[in-house]
């Protein structure tokens, strides 16, 4: 179902642009961007690994920046590539990041950038800081917050010693945005055992190893919950938004598959405090997890950016945290509403094989019996090309791609333990 606010008063003379860096196409989230501007008017332009990208053949991009990057390059090499585009569009643009690399690159080039774009600023090493975990970690420790324990060893030799004393199981997760591009120490959040299986994959991290290794919270003594935000400058909410993930690929971590909107203030109130308290402005992406063993909401990730499920939440007056923010920075003012308690986001691609690993297992606490409405990633009535270039990209001849997802989401259910999350979501 989409949902359009047509109603918004924005300033239709200033786009936006879809800024990201590395190679991941198939991003629903950068797709549901393109939309929720462009159904307003707004022009929308995005940065795209080539002209074939679902994002690319949205109809509501008024141009492409084909543009293959990895996270290995220069910073002033990015920087200029990116004011390349800003004379070629002509007027300021409201930046929209869709990963950290992008978010960090912005904040710490804002002088060079602020000419030509439009974005929130905040103190230069602050997105650095909340896309690294062990920053993130730090600021919560500094502020109060609770989060999973974790240790950040820097040799072969702390791994051992972590061994030795460590509550098996626990997750590894690269440590630095960045680095996890150049020198990636997992693929992705991993889930480790016991302390052979930790001292195996720790040979291959090199003498300095990028990773956090962090308490395992136990899926069957927790719920996961999403805040999605916009912050004024000083960390004030123009929106807030709350709701519970119900399913994920791969399962148990990575991008949420489906989730639903769940009123919790009490939770909408500690990420407010905590962004007000560490200064952070823009949009935001929060993971919590609630820990029933000691009845304490522990962060797992602060991603200073767009999530790719923002679409699930939208205010009565129309506002998602994209439209607050372009709102904000041209001067006008976000509309305040409630937010649509059980509306629904289904990620097509990903949730029938996060549906066949997740069958049999308990139902997500909170989440509602039956959906006020739902929004889909990828198909739109009105913007049907993205979803058809998903199939092109995802299935491919044979549809080998999709029976490799059912017999992961097969083996996930009957071998694979349960992980935490991280990565685009």
């Amino acid at each position: 179902m989409a949902r359009s606010g047509t109603r918004l008063a924005v300033d239709r003379t200033v786009p936006g642009l879809i800024v990201k860096i590395g190679a991941y196409p198939l991003h629903h989230g950068g797709v549901g961007a393109i939309r929720s501007l462009g159904r307003l008017g707004v022009p929308m332009y995005a940065v795209t690994e080539d002209r074939y990208t679902p994002a690319a053949v949205s109809r509501y991009l008024s141009g492409r920046f084909v543009w293959p990057t990895t996270g290995r390059e220069e910073p002033e090499r990015l920087v200029a590539g990116l004011l390349r585009i800003g004379r070629r569009i002509g007027r300021p643009t409201v930046l929209i990041p869709t990963d950290e690399e992008a978010a960090v690159l912005v904040a710490e080039h804002a002088g060079a950038l602020a000419g030509a774009f439009l974005f929130p600023r905040v103190t230069p090493g602050l997105p650095r800081r909340l896309a690294s975990k062990q920053g993130l970690h730090a600021l919560c420790a500094e502020h109060g917050v609770p989060s999973p324990a974790a240790a950040f060893p820097a040799s072969y030799a702390d791994v051992e010693a972590f061994a030795r004393q460590a509550r098996f199981p626990v997750v590894a997760k690269n440590r630095e945005a960045f680095v996890r591009r150049t020198r990636p120490a997992v693929a992705g959040t991993t889930w480790i055992g016991g302390p052979g299986q930790l001292l195996d994959l720790a040979r291959d991290w090199g003498p300095r190893p990028g990773v956090i290794l962090q308490e395992y919270l136990p899926r069957e003594q927790a719920e996961d919950w999403i805040v999605h935000a916009c912050f004024a400058p000083g960390g004030a909410p123009l929106a807030l938004f709350t709701g519970v993930k119900v399913r994920s690929w791969p399962p148990h971590a990575g991008m949420t598959a489906c989730a639903y909107v769940v009123d919790n203030p009490g939770l909408a109130q500690r990420t407010a405090r905590f962004a007000a308290r560490i200064g952070f402005a823009g949009i935001a992406d929060l993971d919590w997890r609630f820990d029933r063993r000691d009845g304490q909401y522990k962060l797992l990730d602060f991603n200073p950016r767009m999530g790719a499920q923002f679409r699930l939440f939208e205010n009565a007056a129309g506002v998602d945290v994209l439209r607050a923010l372009h709102l904000d920075l041209t001067g006008r003012a976000v509309p305040g509403g409630a937010q649509p308690a059980g509306h629904r986001f289904v990620v097509e691609n990903v949730d029938l094989p996060a549906l066949l690993a997740y069958r049999g297992g308990r139902r997500t606490p909170h989440t509602p019996v039956r959906a006020t409405g739902t929004e889909l990633a990828w198909f739109a009535g009105d913007d049907p090309l993205p979803f058809l270039a998903m199939l092109a990209r995802s299935v491919g001849p044979g549809a080998r791609h999709l029976r490799e997802l059912r017999r992961a989401g097969r083996r996930a259910r009957t071998e694979a333990p349960p992980t935490q999350g991280e990565g685009p979501k």
